[in-house]
């Protein structure tokens, strides 16, 4: 019984972690219109009067950082064309956007692997209280 509580509690109805909520689909679905997508598939959205502004993500974690700069943009009033209608130039040092790794098993860890690091001969000393 536990499990289909969870399992209820659980859906996009309650939650807005793990995808748009019930009543955002709703929202869009009446005032939305679609501008956009970045090529992650996120769905990008303005009011049909232009002041409101958003994003559903595809799949994931509904995650600020998995928006790429020129829809960040768009999304915070900073441009007023969206990167459809006119992109942003990129320049050749440039890398492609990767969003926050932070909490899943691709995030950087520097001793992923090794364990603890190896002393060296100026190594620091841990302080110990008294």
């Amino acid at each position: 019984m536990s499990g289909l509580i969870s399992k209820f509690f659980s859906s996009p109805i309650f939650t807005w972690w793990n995808s748009a909520t019930f009543g955002t689909l709703i929202f869009t679905s009446r005032k939305g219109v679609k501008v956009g997508e970045d090529d992650q598939g996120n769905t990008y959205y303005r009011e049909k009067n232009g002041r409101k502004r958003w994003v559903i993500y595809k799949n994931g974690p509904v995650e600020a950082s998995r928006v790429p700069a020129d829809w960040h943009g768009w999304l915070h009033y900073t441009v007023d064309e969206t990167p459809v209608e006119r992109p942003l130039t990129v320049k050749p040092w440039e890398k492609e956007h990767i969003p926050n790794l932070t909490g899943t098993q691709q995030a950087y860890a520097p001793l992923k692997g090794q364990g603890q690091r190896q002393a060296t001969a100026s190594d620091y000393e841990a302080w110990r209280p008294e």
